[in-house]
């Protein structure tokens, strides 16, 4: 009884903390960071190529759903190109199988239940895999976006074949555009990673740059180039590491600023072989991704959050039915969102900002929607939206959604015809998933969570 009424007051106090006004001030700040135009041009790339593809096909009804397939372009921004060409192509599969399933749903039953109990239990799913894989990015948002719109679209055997066709054609050029950099600049994330590294180790905070050491020695020994470069990186990372110890320890090496110099070359789109060379040797290979990934499938808090995430993405669906919204599975992807977070506080900072970007987006997609742009005007706000999204992500993920949800609403309005109004049904069904989303989170918080 005592444990229980423990967990009890832990989620009160949970709850007290998601209208703290500290929390909301926490939520719009701006986060420092090094967001890299790269991400960016690769993915505004690859949805350009299948929107500009479709217009020219004449299938502008279809484009939206290739361009929901090139959306795998924006997974695994950072990784080094062997592992990113794995992830990529799982993601890919991923976003077509969870297309093509929307679809295989939209055709057979127009049972509003049975779709929700389908689409919350694949969310679930969804989130688990990308965790236990370790894939970064928007998360399973993508795949339920993926799977809604396909339920809408289908509603024949046919349309099942018109939608698996056309993601699948989609994902491969995304996966295309993401490794086409490897051409010009195969080092490039090996050195963006030490970088980034030294970057952390000159903010002297241990934990964080320790984290960021270890990260970009995975990164290198994965790295394609050659032998000498890869050594001289591993030198530079040992020399950091040396920094951080001798400031553990209460010295002030004088050498530190030598050291932490080189980020600013190893930042530029070109291979930095002005490095010293010391390492004897590599660490052990890092793990096959996917081997490992397997491996945490089972695993109990990946399976519990996929629980957690399954009913509340189900939870917030029947609410917004209830509540008499047009497009209640568009909720499940507002508790997907808000839930994808590590902690309880991450959760509800994600929760806030999904909402107050949503506000701004649907408002922003109204005035572009009630302009009546043709498909060509459309096709560049998508683009420019969607590498917006792209360079904020890493800001802060309100203003990564301000620019996410007209996007997304104008990418839906390819395949029907789309009113002003649909954006008051985008703010609400938001609100519920958020709502929801952050209950849930609370009620099912670990007592170990006391952030």
């Amino acid at each position: 009884m005592a444990v229980s009424l423990d967990r009890l007051e832990h989620s009160r106090s949970a709850l007290a903390h998601a209208v703290s006004p500290t929390t909301w001030r926490q939520a719009l700040a701006i986060a420092p960071s090094d967001a890299s135009f790269a991400p960016a041009l690769r993915v505004g790339l690859a949805v350009t190529v299948v929107l500009v593809g479709g217009g020219i096909l004449g299938r502008p009804d279809l484009a939206g759903f290739a361009a929901l397939g090139s959306l795998c372009s924006a997974f695994g921004r950072y990784e080094p190109y062997p592992r990113r060409a794995g992830k990529i192509a799982l993601v890919s599969a991923l976003i077509i199988a969870y297309a093509s399933f929307g679809a295989l749903l939209g055709a057979t039953t127009t049972s509003v239940a049975v779709q929700v109990l389908a689409i919350s239990i694949s969310a679930g799913i969804a989130a688990m895999l990308l965790t236990a894989f370790a894939i970064t990015g928007p998360g399973a948002v993508i795949l339920i976006f993926a799977s809604t719109a396909a339920v809408a679209f289908s509603h024949t055997a046919a349309d099942i074949a018109t939608v698996f066709t056309t993601v699948s054609v989609g994902a491969a050029v995304g996966w295309v555009a993401s490794m086409l950099p490897a051409l010009v600049h195969p080092v490039g994330p090996a050195q963006l990673a030490v970088a980034r590294a030294l970057a952390a180790v000159d903010s002297r905070q241990q934990g964080p740059a320790r984290a960021a050491v270890a990260r970009a020695r995975t990164v290198v020994a994965l790295n394609p180039g050659t032998r000498a470069h890869r050594l001289g990186l591993v030198t530079l990372l040992d020399d950091a590491e040396a920094l951080l110890d001798a400031w553990a320890n209460g010295d002030d090496p004088t050498h530190a600023s030598d050291v932490l110099a080189h980020e600013r070359e190893l930042r530029k789109i070109r291979r930095y072989d002005a490095l010293e060379v010391r390492a004897v040797q590599f660490d052990t290979p890092p793990q096959n991704f996917f081997a490992a990934g397997l491996a945490q499938l089972t695993a109990r808090p990946l399976v519990v959050n996929a629980v957690r995430i399954a009913a509340a993405a189900g939870l917030a669906a029947w609410c917004a039915i209830l509540l008499g919204f047009e497009h209640p599975l568009w909720a499940t992807m507002g508790a997907i969102a808000a839930m994808q977070g590590i902690t309880f506080h991450t959760t509800v900072q994600r929760g806030i900002q999904r909402l107050l970007g949503n506000i701004g987006g649907a408002i922003f997609a109204a005035g572009l929607i009630a302009l009546s742009l043709g498909y060509w005007q459309i096709v560049v706000a998508i683009v420019l939206l969607q590498m917006a999204a792209e360079l904020l992500v890493l800001k802060n993920y309100a203003l990564t959604t301000l620019a996410i949800t007209p996007m997304a609403l104008l990418m839906t309005g390819l395949a029907g015809h789309l009113t002003p109004a649909v954006t008051i049904s985008r703010i609400g069904d938001t609100l519920i998933g958020v709502l929801v989303g952050i209950v849930i989170a609370a009620l099912t918080i670990e007592q170990a969570d006391r952030s």
